[in-house]
Order: structure tokens, then C-alpha cells, then sequence
């Protein structure tokens, strides 16, 4: 290997500690060997896919035939023989479990004259150096997904307006069966980027162990070179369908060869075969792609007798983990404060969720999907409803809002009337109306706050015209109230007014309820 001869105890000193994960450089220190020695036994330890284990058995005279020895280069009947058998069961190293040594094992049960292990070694090195197989000879089954976005962009026309639009072309790949996926997609953004990484597992039929993303920012969003700060969305991706992420080195393309042959391919096989004419939509331009994909995988390798599809249906796709029932649904995050009414409000919908009166004033976490809502308090679920898209409505569970615990706070059915009752008789009357219309009290407790901040607005009288005048439209919410104010309609003259009387309850007090003896 080197120019001078290394005694077999210093290369066995060597591989050791190269094992047990000391950097070159670190070796290269201990033992007075140059760096560049040192890397070229451990390019042919990596290459020989076996452990220290099995390494630390090997006889001296085994040893320095497997590093440095070159066998010679006239090939004879056996060794002929050898490399058919390499060329027949090289596919089998990518099986989950299966090492050089034990194919050697099987290799000389069939073949009793056979070469001894460290030739067997030395030999299968030189085969594939000379062979220059393709990438995925050095991938298990199963392990990784690859994936990225081309450099090139595709093209969308508008048929109407004739405006042009790029869009991103996305590229998955399995490790050891080079199965590819292809699919164009608006943007980069993290719904863009995760619902693509959906459909590729969905088209595989499983999930690998673990996704290889480049440094994009949808799925890393903060690259560093020992613990990179996933999206939090991708990284909850790769969790509900049960994979690492992996993230390639920045500026290490090495990391992620595999896709990147994958993006070359793809513009020599997809992008250049296309029709000329411009697709008018997303749809129809991964309608051509998906066609194009399939000649594409079922293409056979050059030199070989199978295609990507072959090897994926042979030994990658039973190894794959079972997709789960339920799709990932993109889950986003905003601090609030629950309100007084024991609610909390989520801006993009406009729409309220209860929680248990014990949270009134707290900030706490709602982290929301297509489908649910969950409320968190100190990282603890305190609240889960189905998500409601009605604006300016309640979504309430009534034991977070059952009477007992009404006195916990100060907002109450008798806090609003008596606040009302001090403007007039007819708003309380209103406001009343407004805590029946609900099933819960509790939901209406905004809108009569809204009414009623009215009163230092526009004044005591026009809010007790604008609720009688309400109530005769048979109105009972904040914005009848805001509209007849912003119209001025409670300034105009009703002969039917004076006639208007207000439904009586139990809940409303009589005119001298106040005037009653406290005694």
C-alpha cells in the first residue's frame, strides 16, 4: 500500500482505532503514519463492508495479502469463476444484515476449492473498482430516501391570460434500488416541499428509515454541522411516518450523490422528453412527468439485466415500513391568552375553543391542523376540539364551561345585566336576550362586552335606541347593534317604536329589583 512496508501490528494498531472513531488526523499523530497512508486502509476497509471483529481474526499473512498485496493481474479459471459469482450475488450486500463475510461463507460451501477470505476480500475490491458500479451498490435496503429540488425550473402557461409561471421540480430516490420520483410543484414552501415527500412515499408503497434532505430551509432551519435545527412541521412529518432525518452536509455534495445523479437524469430523461408545448397546469404537467417516470424505472441498467423497478420489487419494497392510515396534516403554532369567558380565540378562522375555567388569563399554546385543534398548557393538553371554520362562532365543550365553576371569574350573566341595567332598562333587557340565544352564557360574554362598549361612544340614549330598534329586527348580536350606530337608523323617527315591548324571563329583574331593602 505505502512505499515502505508496514509491520502487520501497527496496521492492525491503525484499523483499530480508526474503528472506535478516532479522526485521521488524530491516528496520524499516534502512529507516525502520513494521513494519505492512512486513508488508503481505510478506503479498503469501507470497502470490504466488514467490522473490526471480523477484521481482528484475520491471520497476518491474511491481513497483509487484503491491504498490501495487488493480486495478479492475469486472470485463471478460478478467478474468472469468482467474478461471475460477485457479478450474480452483488445485489445481495444491499440486504439489511448481509456482510462480504457472510457471502464468502456461502461462496466456499459451493466452491470447495475456492479462494481463502482475505482473497476473497482483496478480489471483490479490485472487481468493483474495476467495474465502477453504480451508487446504490453502497446502500441498504430500505435505509434512506433522498431527496431534492432541481436547479432548473419547468413552465406553466395560463390559458387565458397567457402569463407564464415557473414552478419547482422535486426528485426523490431510494438508496439501494434507485426507484425515482419525480413531481413539479408550485413552490419550495414547507406545505410544497412535505406533501411532495408525502407522495413519494405513497408512491414507494413505505417509508425507508430515514429522509435525506438538503439544507433547504422547509427542512432545515438552521444548518450546523453536529445538530441542525429541523422545521418543526417536517421534522413531525418524518415522525408519524416513522423516519430519521438526516440532513446532508452543507457544501458536502457527496452526502447526497445519489439524488444528484438522480437531477442530472432527470433533465436527460424527464425534462428533455416533455412536449414542446407548455402544460396549463400543475396537473397536467405531472401527468406527462408520471408517464415519462415510468418508462424511466423500468428502463433495464446498462451492463445489466434488470431495472430500478426490478431491484425495488426484488428485495427493497418488503422492507419497507408500512405507511400509517392517516395522512400527515401540516400543524401550526400561536400563543394566546384564554379570555375571560374561558375561551380562546383563533385568529385565522375567527372562531372561539373552550377551555376549563382554571386557564382564564393564561398564554397557552394552540397547535392546529386541517382537522383539530389542540390547546396546551406547560407543554400539557388541557383542551381538543374539531376544527370549526364558522366565523365569529363557539366550539365548546360543556364541561369546561359547566355552572359551577361560573363564580371563578368575574365575567358572569349578572355581571353584564347589572352593568346594563346602569345605562337603561332596555339594554339590560337586550343584553339579556343575547345570554338566551346561546346555549352557553359564556359564548355570548364578548358580544355583550362589545355592546356595551358602546355606551361611552355614542352615548346611553342612542345605545338604548339601537337596541330597542334590534330587537324589533329580532337581532340579537354585536353587529346588528354596530350597524344601526354606524347608519345612525336609531336616529331615525319609528312610528311603531313607542308599541315595542320586551319579552319578559326569569332572568330579567324587575324595575325595582335595585330599589329593594338590602336589610
Amino acid at each position: 500500500m505505502a512505499n515502505n512496508p508496514i509491520h502487520m501490528s501497527k496496521l492492525r494498531h491503525v484499523l483499530k482505532l480508526y474503528c472506535h472513531g478516532t479522526t485521521t488526523l488524530q491516528i496520524s499523530t499516534t502512529t507516525g503514519i502520513s494521513r494519505n497512508t492512512i486513508k488508503k486502509y481505510i478506503a479498503v476497509l469501507r470497502n470490504l463492508r466488514t467490522t473490526w471483529d471480523e477484521v481482528s481474526r484475520l491471520s497476518d499473512k491474511d491481513l497483509q495479502e487484503l491491504f498490501c498485496k495487488e493480486p495478479d493481474d492475469t486472470p485463471d479459471a478460478r478467478l474468472v469463476a469468482l467474478h461471475a459469482y460477485f457479478k450474480l450475488h452483488d445485489k445481495r450486500l444491499r440486504q439489511r444484515g448481509m456482510t462480504l463475510l457472510r457471502l464468502w461463507e456461502q461462496y466456499i460451501r459451493d466452491h470447495e476449492h475456492g479462494y481463502h477470505v482475505s482473497a476473497f476480500y482483496r478480489h471483490h475490491r479490485l472487481w468493483k473498482r474495476r467495474a465502477k458500479p453504480s451508487m446504490h451498490m453502497e446502500h441498504t435496503a430500505g435505509d434512506k430516501m433522498f431527496v431534492d429540488y432541481t436547479g432548473v425550473r419547468l413552465k406553466v402557461v395560463d390559458p387565458e391570460s397567457g402569463e407564464i409561471t415557473p414552478v419547482e421540480v422535486f426528485v426523490a430516490i431510494l438508496g439501494a434500488s434507485q426507484l425515482t420520483y419525480v413531481e413539479a410543484t408550485a413552490s419550495q414552501r414547507a406545505e410544497d416541499f412535505i406533501t411532495c415527500c408525502e407522495h413519494a412515499l405513497h408512491y414507494f408503497g413505505g417509508a425507508p428509515q430515514a429522509i435525506v434532505p438538503d439544507n433547504l430551509k422547509s427542512a432545515v432551519t438552521k444548518s450546523n454541522r453536529y445538530e441542525p435545527q429541523l422545521n418543526e412541521n417536517f421534522a413531525a412529518f418524518a415522525d408519524h411516518y416513522g423516519m430519521a432525518v438526516l440532513p446532508a452536509r452543507a457544501y458536502k455534495p457527496k452526502d447526497k450523490a445519489l439524488v444528484e445523479g438522480a437531477v442530472k437524469i432527470t433533465y436527460n430523461k424527464i425534462f428533455a422528453s416533455l412536449p414542446a408545448e407548455l402544460p396549463t397546469s400543475l396537473e397536467q404537467l405531472n401527468a406527462s412527468i408520471q408517464s415519462l417516470l415510468i418508462a424511466y424505472n423500468g428502463n433495464v441498467f446498462k451492463g445489466r439485466s434488470y431495472s430500478r423497478l426490478d431491484q425495488f420489487l426484488e428485495f427493497e419494497l418488503a422492507v419497507l415500513q408500512p405507511l400509517p392510515q392517516q395522512r400527515f396534516e401540516m400543524r401550526r403554532s400561536r400563543v394566546v391568552t384564554v379570555m375571560k369567558n374561558g375561551h380562546i380565540h383563533l385568529q385565522i378562522d375567527k372562531h372561539y375553543y373552550s377551555v376549563q375555567y382554571a386557564y382564564i388569563s393564561k398564554k397557552v399554546r394552540v397547535i392546529y391542523s386541517t382537522s383539530n385543534v389542540e390547546i396546551f398548557y406547560k407543554y400539557e393538553l388541557i383542551a381538543a376540539h374539531a376544527r370549526q371554520r364558522k366565523a365569529h362562532n363557539y366550539t365548546t365543550d360543556a364541561a369546561h364551561l359547566a355552572s359551577q365553576h361560573q363564580a371563578m371569574s368575574e365575567w358572569s350573566a349578572d355581571f353584564f345585566l347589572a352593568k346594563a341595567k346602569l345605562i337603561s332598562p332596555e339594554v339590560e333587557q337586550y343584553i339579556a336576550q343575547v345570554l338566551m340565544k346561546k346555549q352557553h352564557p359564556e359564548q355570548a360574554y364578548k358580544t355583550c362586552q362589545g355592546i356595551l362598549s358602546f355606551a361611552p361612544r355614542v352615548g346611553h340614549h342612542r345605545l338604548s335606541q339601537a337596541c330597542q330598534r334590534a330587537h324589533a329586527y329580532g337581532l340579537y348580536h354585536y353587529r346588528a347593534i354596530e350597524s344601526i350606530l354606524n347608519k345612525g337608523l336609531d336616529l331615525q323617527p319609528d312610528d311603531d317604536q313607542e308599541q315595542l315591548t320586551m319579552p319578559t324571563h326569569e332572568n330579567i329583574r324587575g324595575k325595582d329589583y335595585y330599589q329593594q331593602s338590602t336589610d
